[in-house]
């Protein structure tokens, strides 16, 4: 926790300029109605009158109040850039290995894929409930401002960027289940930082984090996934010293083959 809490101040000002620099189609391993519905599984958002809804209520002022320290401010606003460069800049490290489009180019490809799927799964109930954020209901300033116009016309419920975190979190584990704890720590802290931003409602994150684990089953059934991720942890263990000679030889020649086809 240390750790990330030191980052903070050194990598503030790398915050994306944009959403995602990848603008090459991504080739999703199931369709929005092909994810299970959320409609019909996942609890619907809290009404304003009940006790979970005066939870949410205490976790903003929590979130508020986490804003006083400037290092965890510091990275629930870098968390605020949505897609996939934001995930590798903050993921990598806890991961224990750079990542990049370049240089794990199996890794990088089933991250991005797994993740656009997983995050389909949110569409339908984001539409269907409409929930209003905590900075409308309170009428107050986010640690974002840049995202509010684009927030208040997009449901609060699920988070959107917390079922992003938690994928990636799932996701990277299984490749390094060694670094485990540490990406999933990271993932965790995704999402408290949409509470912190003022973004989301406790509940909102929750519910994430729940759509994303069932999100992320979903994806194990996808034959090419598991291929995926093979390669995936394949390259991994090339990356890093611990592939046998037979593992490295056969990376090196499917790298030879996808640089001569692109």
């Amino acid at each position: 926790m240390k750790k990330f809490m030191t980052m903070a101040v050194l990598l503030t000002a790398t915050v994306c300029a944009s959403a995602q620099s990848d603008k090459s189609p991504v080739n999703a391993y199931f369709t929005t109605s092909e994810m299970p519905d959320m409609i019909k599984w996942c609890p619907a958002p809290p009404d304003t009158v009940g006790a979970a809804f005066a939870y949410d209520i205490t976790q903003y002022f929590w979130g508020k109040q986490m804003r006083n320290d400037k290092e965890r401010a510091a990275i629930a606003i870098r968390d605020a850039v949505y897609g996939i460069d934001c995930i590798i800049r903050e993921f990598s490290e806890p991961f224990g290995l750079q990542i990049s489009k370049e240089e794990t180019p199996e890794i990088y490809k089933v991250l991005r894929e797994g993740t656009a799927t997983c995050d389909s799964i949110c569409k339908i109930p984001k539409k269907y409930y409409m929930r209003k954020r905590p900075f409308m209901r309170f009428n107050e300033p986010t640690l974002y401002p840049a995202d509010e116009p684009a927030l208040r016309k997009n449901g609060s419920y699920p988070s959107g960027h917390t079922l992003l975190g938690w994928s990636s979190a799932l996701l990277l584990s299984e490749i390094n289940p060694d670094r485990a704890d540490t990406i999933l720590a990271r993932g965790l802290m995704y999402g408290d930082s949409r509470i912190i931003v003022g973004a989301h409602w406790q509940s909102d994150v929750t519910a994430a984090r729940l759509a994303a684990s069932a999100a992320y089953a979903r994806l194990h059934t996808s034959e090419r996934f598991l291929e995926q991720m093979r390669l995936a942890r394949q390259e991994f263990r090339c990356k890093t010293g611990l592939a046998t000679i037979v593992e490295m030889k056969a990376y090196k020649k499917a790298a030879k083959r996808r640089a001569k086809n692109q």
